[in-house]
């Protein structure tokens, strides 16, 4: 499907471009932008030295057939002196051969003296550009840091920075296990009060309150039986101890 392809295509470049922009740094953006510059002005400067490299070669050509020229010149005189007519003109021919060349290369070095002093003037404006932009580059850096310190200062101060909020966040959870335990501890001071604690450790040993009136009750009836069993082995139900009877029978 064209269409969810495309606006996919278009969420994920606006996605990539939100990251870069919050990874770009734009003091490094400048300073990687000079040396750029710098390396375009290097450039610019070994042309013009290739430039003067190949004007000083064609020159020394010049220069010998300058020395030819005059060479052949010589020549056909000398010739022409000895009465060799056909010696002298083969001299000349050579002569007007080398001035030809002679005139080219002298063209030739014109043109790269012209090419040469175009470079120099671009290499002195592209000088004055990298300059200019250098000097605004200081102090854009310089503007960026001093927002970005106060940025800083000003998301401290207020606490609406990244940092800030995580040390809020973290205050705020010690505070509240701070209320926390704090409650905790109110509540087991009123369950000691209310004498909770008490009955939560008797219950540990025989039960609970309940548990405790049966096994009372019960115990009493033992007493009770057993009380009974005692009467009845010793006579009447109404008879009197057995200490009671040894007193009175001393008394007698």
């Amino acid at each position: 499907m064209p269409g969810q392809s495309g606006r996919f295509s278009t969420i994920v470049k606006s996605k990539i471009s939100k990251m870069l922009d919050r990874a770009e740094d734009p003091q490094e953006t400048l300073d990687y932008s000079y040396e750029k510059q710098l390396e375009l002005l290097q450039n610019v400067k070994k042309g013009i030295a290739d430039v003067v490299t190949s004007k000083k070669r064609l020159q020394l050509q010049s220069g010998k057939l300058e020395q030819q020229v005059v060479k052949l010149d010589t020549q056909a005189r000398q010739a022409l002196g000895a009465g060799k007519e056909d010696l002298a003109r083969m001299a000349l021919e050579r002569k007007q051969l080398a001035q030809t060349e002679l005139q080219s290369l002298d063209s030739q070095v014109a043109e790269l003296e012209n090419q040469q002093q175009r470079l120099i003037e671009n290499e002195q404006k592209l000088r004055s550009k990298i300059e200019a932009f250098r000097t605004k580059k200081e102090v854009i850096k310089a503007q960026y840091s001093a927002a970005e310190a106060q940025v800083q200062i000003s998301e401290a101060a207020t606490g609406v920075g990244e940092q800030m909020a995580d040390v809020g966040l973290a205050m705020q959870r010690a505070v509240d296990k701070t209320e926390q335990m704090r409650a905790r501890a109110d509540a087991v001071q009123e369950l000691e009060d209310a004498g909770t604690f008490e009955d939560l450790t008797q219950l540990g040993e025989g039960g609970d309150d309940i548990d405790r009136q049966l096994k009372e009750l019960t115990s009493s009836s033992q007493v009770d039986d057993d009380l009974a069993k005692l009467k009845a082995e010793l006579g009447t139900g109404d008879a009197p101890a057995p200490a009671a009877q040894l007193e009175e029978g001393k008394g007698a």
